[in-house]
């Protein structure tokens, strides 16, 4: 198993990693590049990592006994070494892209992640916006099959931090196109950007951690265009700074589309695992049906980068978030 130094050597850079946040305001203020932040949204994006922090340290050990569970019924024993953390590293972002995905398509999954796209702006403490609710989705028993294999949990771990720390630097409008061989590799700023935009063009696109090759493979990959910027948010944005609505409000949309009178158990199934922006009625916002009003509209020559409603131009969400109807 990695040694504990290995985990004291991640922690330290993730602090490393949130001094980039301040140089990032400096060097936009210095150099006038881009990086829009707003004390309330960024104070947001904080309040929502320590709740996130908090829940995460209460919890997760519960949801880990799974994992543990599976490596003490291993098929083999795969050493630590540095080739067996490459491909620990490499399957850990297969894993992630999966549950990426996943977690935009499935509105139960969606109400945990949808978090993360809910701010109005992209900047480093973007990243900082984190789920309180994560461990309780389920999707945390997919590092099952690696301890099974014979990963040690640790080294399971350490590639989890690892993928989610060369996350963090990519949420930056500071940084534009880096060279061409890197942005076919790498998950960088300009992908992620498209990722977390709600223009009907990027919807569904770039769910990588860190190896884009696995959104080219299977059709995802959306490139960001000059004459599109992207528009972040959700395709209808949150109007509040409150932690609480902020980690609860898709849960509660789920809770109100379930009272509804004379659902079938279909219905009631669509609205808790099919596609956020579902609706029973045929009033549905999903990405399907937004990319399908964007095209009708181009070629009526009203082309619109708004996905939905007239919304201010700012932050997050590469899957919008497809509220009830």
């Amino acid at each position: 198993m990695p040694d504990a130094r290995y985990f004291h050597a991640t922690d330290l850079v993730q602090l490393a990693l949130l001094l980039l946040i301040p140089l990032e305001l400096l060097f936009a203020s210095a150099m006038r590049a881009k990086a829009e932040y707003d004390v309330r949204d960024t104070l947001a994006n904080v309040a929502m990592s320590i709740g996130s922090i908090f829940f995460w340290g209460m919890y997760s050990g519960i949801f880990m006994t799974a994992v543990y569970l599976a490596y003490r019924h291993r098929l083999t024993d795969i050493p630590f070494a540095w080739w067996s953390f490459a491909l620990a590293f490499v399957l850990e972002d297969l894993r992630y892209y999966v549950w990426h995905r996943i977690s935009h398509r499935s509105r139960w999954f969606w109400a945990s992640h949808v978090i993360h796209h809910s701010s109005q702006h992209f900047n480093l403490s973007t990243n900082l916006r984190q789920s309180w609710t994560s461990q309780f989705s389920g999707l945390i028993l997919m590092n099952v099959p690696m301890a099974f294999i014979g990963f040690h949990p640790s080294l399971v771990a350490l590639a989890f931090t690892v993928n989610l720390l060369y996350q963090f630097w990519i949420h930056t409008e500071t940084i534009d196109k880096l060279p061409a061989w890197f942005e076919w590799l790498l998950n960088t700023p300009s992908h992620h950007r498209v990722h977390h935009a709600r223009n009907a063009r990027y919807l569904d696109a770039n769910y990588a951690g860190v190896f884009m090759i696995w959104d080219r493979l299977f059709g995802t990959f959306v490139a960001e265009r000059r004459e599109e910027p992207p528009d972040y948010g959700l395709v209808h944005n949150l109007a509040t700074f409150n932690p609480l609505r902020i980690a609860l409000h898709e849960y509660v949309g789920i809770a109100r589309d379930q009272a509804r009178a004379g659902l079938t158990l279909k219905d009631r199934l669509g609205y808790l695992f099919g596609p956020p922006g579902w609706s029973h009625d045929g009033h549905s916002q999903t990405t399907e049906s937004l990319r399908a009003a964007e095209a009708a509209r181009r070629a009526s020559g009203r082309a619109s980068i708004e996905p939905a409603t007239a919304g201010k131009s700012g932050a997050a969400a590469a899957f919008a978030t497809a509220p009830s109807a």
